[in-house]
């Protein structure tokens, strides 16, 4: 909560004003998403504003005539006033109606279309913001605020906004049918309503503080609700007997919640229930008044029923449009979240005028005092790090865990910039190329491959949308990645669905998984090819044949590999041997064993190992 000088918090009006510049952006939003909808939305309210007056009007005109009939006899030209105004408030009554269905007919179209492109517009920002954002915390919070968001506050704002304009123009024109019993008369039904309004905002300020204030804690209750029932955590929750503790620690965070919440609401009560009780006080004295007016002969039966009408209802709307406002303002300090996400500023971005990648590597990839440390950390992944890797060659990255191998992969694919030195393609620095280009040169197969809920086909296809492969590519990147074998056992082959989020879908192996990644990464054909473990869920029997394999993909290419397996680092080209963020080895197989430094010693422990019938192949440098 932000605080003035003196250490109070701003007032609730204070705060209210403050909020307008959301407002107008929130009513920017909804217009650009629906613009015909919200056109006929607003049409519409302007008659359903009018048509409550109408109604109290009619009344007064319908009890006065029913008033002169009484007494006449039973004629036609007698009740031919009551047939009349008696027929208009039918029809308006019936128009009422109609124009309530058509209101959410329409109110639903705009609201749909709102949800959809605020949603498009999280989406697009969550996969364009850098990937530094999702190492801090408070991006999760402000992402998770903004996804909760953007499916309900739009909606809400949107009916809100729709009673507080309906109900402002029936507000006015009960005025204008109330000032001619005295312009007191108005002004006294406005102030009855102020109190409420102030509670409103103040509630609407306090909910938003708690519930901003908590997002850390609900997100913790959520993934204690995700532990409990994801599949990934089943297996260990089962086997560790797990369930009671998780249990234990998401009850007693919602219960705590769930008071704090509790306790918000119960002075909430308090404070409109004092409101309520000064807005009927000030409701009796403006009706002893009128009663007063008609036992002198001021007014007529019907003045008190359009007097009773008009104030009854004068007062509930301007309840309804202060509560109604008070739920703008509550929406839009929630939508100030959704904002805050969406102008989020990125660090990675285009260059303003990008230089053409070329078009075949000619001389490789350069590491120049490259020194890098990841947002929000003090320790520092590399420091002056240099890295050559040679185009058309086949390089193989080891060393152990915590080294830097997998950070220089995202530097390479630019979802991080250095902090310090550059990062070269054929001598051009990445950050001036288009990112866009940059990474469509560049094919890589994480150590961890995404599982896509969808059929074979498209987990291949997503390689290469770009360039809409046809089924004969896609077959041939199966085959080359020697995953055709595997998909001819499923029920459907390349039809069939994958993963068990939706029915009828089919669970794969890790080895195999990593199979339908390796086709992917084959049917995309760039220059660059970077795999991450790529053999690390693979048997030791598929090892040699897939390397067989990656030999052809990166004919003529330039292909990383990192890796703890020296059986595969021992058929590169190139070996490096990465230690707390430097080089420290370097050269062919070969001639590792013949330095004897750390790669010769972790090969010889392998070896002799293997000789002991104790086989350690993916033995860490």
């Amino acid at each position: 909560m932000r605080f003035s000088k003196n250490g109070r918090p701003f007032s609730a009006l204070t705060r209210f004003s403050d909020t307008f510049p959301h407002l107008v952006r929130a009513f920017g939003l909804l217009w650009s998403a629906a613009k015909k909808w919200t056109a006929a939305w607003a049409a519409l309210l302007l008659i359903q504003g009018l048509l409550p007056v109408a109604v109290v009007y009619l009344t007064r005109l319908l009890v006065d005539a029913l008033a002169g009939a009484i007494g006449k006899g039973i004629s036609f030209s007698n009740f031919q006033p009551v047939l009349l105004y008696g027929g208009l408030m039918a029809a308006v009554l019936v128009l009422t109606e109609l124009v309530q269905v058509c209101s959410e007919w329409i109110r639903t179209a705009q609201s749909e279309l709102v949800q959809d492109h605020i949603s498009g517009l999280v989406q697009t920002k969550s996969v364009s913001v850098d990937m530094a954002f999702y190492e801090m915390p408070e991006f999760h919070d402000h992402l998770y605020r903004a996804r909760t968001d953007a499916s309900t506050r739009p909606l809400a704002l949107l009916e809100s906004t729709e009673n507080v304009l309906q109900n402002g123009i029936t507000l006015v024109a009960m005025g204008a049918v109330l000032l001619p019993y005295g312009v007191w008369v108005p002004v006294s039904l406005f102030i009855s309503t102020l109190p409420a309004f102030y509670v409103v905002l103040r509630s609407s300020l306090r909910q938003h503080q708690w519930w901003k204030d908590t997002t850390s804690d609900r997100r913790r209750a959520q993934y204690y609700d995700l532990v409990l029932t994801d599949h990934v955590f089943a297996p260990e929750v089962r086997l560790f007997s797990l369930t009671s503790y998780f249990q234990s620690a998401f009850r007693a965070l919602r219960s705590r919640l769930r008071i704090e919440r509790l306790n918000l609401m119960k002075r909430q009560f308090v404070s409109r229930l004092g409101a309520e009780i000064l807005a009927l006080i000030v409701s009796g004295f403006t009706l002893i008044w009128i009663l007063r007016q008609a036992l002198f002969g001021a007014v007529t039966l019907g003045d008190i029923a359009l007097f009773y009408q008009a104030f009854q209802r004068g007062q509930g709307l301007i309840r309804s449009l202060l509560g109604n406002l008070g739920q703008i303002y509550t929406n839009s300090l929630f939508l100030a979240n959704l904002f805050e996400f969406l102008d989020l500023e990125s660090t990675v971005t285009e260059p303003p005028e990008a230089v053409p990648m070329p078009r075949a590597l000619q001389s490789g990839i350069t590491f120049d005092n490259v020194s890098f440390r990841y947002p929000g950390s003090e320790r520092g992944v590399m420091k002056n790090f240099n890295l050559t890797i040679p185009s058309g060659k086949i390089v193989a990255i080891v060393g152990s865990n915590g080294a830097g191998k997998t950070t220089l992969l995202k530097l390479l694919c630019r979802f991080y910039d250095p902090t310090e030195g550059s990062i070269q393609i054929d001598g051009i620095d990445l950050r001036k190329l288009s990112l866009a280009e940059l990474r469509s040169r560049i094919t890589i197969m994480f150590q961890t491959p995404v599982h896509y809920q969808t059929s074979v086909r498209q987990n291949i296809e997503l390689g290469s949308l770009a360039f809409s492969p046809d089924m004969q590519s896609i077959q041939a990147a199966a085959r080359s990645a020697g995953a055709d074998e595997l998909i001819s056992r499923l029920p459907r082959t390349y039809e069939t669905l994958l993963g068990k989020w939706f029915s009828d879908g089919t669970e794969l192996s890790a080895g195999e998984w990593q199979r339908i990644a390796t086709a992917r990464a084959f049917l995309r054909k760039a220059d660059i090819i970077i795999l991450d473990e790529p053999t690390s869920m693979m048997d030791s029997w598929s090892e040699a044949d897939w390397f067989g394999r990656v030999s052809i993909l990166a004919a003529g290419r330039t292909a990383i590999i990192i890796t703890h397996r020296l059986t595969i680092a021992m058929r590169a080209h190139l070996i490096y041997v990465m230690m707390n963020g430097s080089i420290v080895e370097s050269g062919s197989h070969q001639e590792l064993l013949e330095l004897g430094g750390r790669y010769a010693r972790s090969w010889r422990i392998q070896t002799q190992s293997e000789s002991g019938n104790a086989s350690v192949v993916g033995q860490p440098v």
